[in-house]
């Protein structure tokens, strides 16, 4: 109908067969279809043909086991005694879980391999003759510890690659490890690297979130402690530095484990009634590391 509508008003009539083809007529019927035969199969009846504690549980059990699909959940609620329909679980199912993409996110992959791997970058430093010092970190990921810090004025490979054989003693090494694409990693590091059996991973240019959590140990570093001092010399950097990384593996809690500390990543104890709270100085009294009086 619609092509004898148009070749009434186009002169030739062959020129609706280039407005119109036959695709688009075999898509719009399929679509017609598919309205006629969900109005021809719409419920009459306002009643739900599943009790509501039976759609309750089927989204509860959908919420709790993430890797169940619905032919599970049916084989779970038959043990229960329901019986209720695949195409009926996978209805509510669509409720319960939301569309999500195929394949695990960036954060589910870093929490099952975070133990397993390190991360390591430099800062800059200005001491009080405005010279430059290098400070050489190394992070783990899972518990947000620092495990190896250390500065020097002249970050030659070698030093760098001492560094690492310093951080990995008795066996002790992650099986990957972050940089980014400094100069100062050399070929010295990247045998010590490969002698130790650590996988180099670099990160992409001018990308610092592929490496976020060393970073944000760095602007911590700067905002608690650097910011406020005048370093005089590069002895006195390694003295900082090394108080502050105390500081900050056994007293400081943070954000990314649930405000744990990084060398004990345990449950706080319940506080008694009367117990005495005692502040201990950091840095000068820059911080205070806050105890129980014992």
């Amino acid at each position: 109908m619609l092509l004898v509508l148009l070749a009434g008003k186009v002169r030739a009539w062959r020129h609706a067969l280039l407005i119109i083809k036959p695709d688009t007529l075999m898509r719009w019927h399929r679509q017609g279809f598919r309205l006629f035969w969900r109005h021809k199969s719409k419920v009459t009846t306002a009643l739900p043909q599943v009790p509501p504690e039976t759609i309750v549980l089927i989204v509860e059990m959908a919420a709790h086991n993430r890797l169940w699909g619905a032919e599970r959940i049916r084989g779970e609620l038959l043990k229960l005694g329901i019986r209720v329909s695949k195409r009926t679980i996978q209805k509510y199912l669509r409720r319960a879980r939301p569309p999500r993409s195929r394949g695990q996110k960036w954060s589910t992959f870093l929490r099952n391999h975070a133990a397993s791997i390190w991360a390591c970058d430099f800062v800059a430093v200005t001491d009080l003759f405005f010279r430059l010092i290098y400070a050489f970190v190394i992070v783990g990921l899972a518990s947000r510890r620092v495990i190896h810090i250390g500065g020097t004025r002249h970050p030659t490979d070698a030093w760098v690659a001492q560094q690492l054989r310093e951080a990995t003693p008795f066996d002790q090494h992650p099986t990957y490890l972050i940089r980014d694409n400094d100069a100062k990693f050399g070929p010295a590091f990247a045998r010590v690297a490969a002698g130790s059996g650590i996988e180099i991973l670099r990160t992409p240019f001018k990308a610092p979130r592929a490496n976020a959590i060393c970073e944000r140990f760095l602007g911590s570093l700067r905002r608690e402690c650097l910011d406020h001092l005048i370093i005089l010399n590069e002895r006195h950097l390694c003295r900082v530095l090394r108080e502050y990384v105390v500081y900050f593996n056994a007293a400081r809690p943070h954000q990314g484990i649930k405000q744990q500390l990084p060398d004990n990543v345990t449950a706080p104890v319940a506080a008694q009634g009367g117990e005495h709270i005692s502040a201990v100085p950091v840095l000068g009294g820059l911080h205070h590391d806050y105890r129980r009086a014992a």
